[in-house]
């Protein structure tokens, strides 16, 4: 038995760098994957497709650890920088989208994340399970975003 758990995330800010070097730093998969955390592993697949495996959470007994891919895009014309799952690999599907507007000396940022993670669990845990992963992927994120805001030298 097992739980899909649907995950749905969207985030605007504004940053005080330039956009030519935000979209650098964001369309280099492997440097803007090191300001997320509790990335075990990224693995290269060839051809825009990166392996994510995320550090194990829960305790010895139970614990769960998301494995993924996803296949990215990069448009520095266009601002942004998109990924798509690939199925077939690990225990979710997670796409989303980077897209940058330059305000001048600063840049707008705009985070979409979609996915579903499968968990192993049984069915009667859903009312516990679903919230919890959410919570702890939206952290994860809201962690990544601090992190770029940090390297970005601080919000505008």
């Amino acid at each position: 038995m097992s739980i899909t758990v649907k995950i749905d995330l969207g985030y605007e800010f504004q940053v005080r760098t330039p956009t030519a070097e935000v979209f650098s730093v964001l369309s280099d998969v492997p440097t803007s994957v090191s300001f997320f955390p509790k990335v075990e592993k990224l693995t290269d697949l060839g051809d825009g497709v990166y392996q994510w495996e995320m550090e194990k959470v829960g305790t010895a007994q139970v614990n769960i650890q998301t494995v993924y891919a996803s296949q990215y895009v990069s448009d520095k014309a266009k601002g942004t920088v998109k990924w798509t799952p690939v199925p077939g690999i690990g225990n979710a599907l997670v796409g989303g989208q980077w897209k940058m507007v330059s305000d001048k000396k600063s840049t707008i940022l705009t985070l979409s994340i979609q996915g579903e993670i499968t968990v192993p669990l049984p069915g009667l845990m859903k009312m516990v399970v679903v919230p919890v992963v959410q919570g702890e992927f939206e952290k994860l994120v809201e962690k990544y975003i601090a992190n770029l805001i940090i390297r970005f030298g601080g919000e505008a």
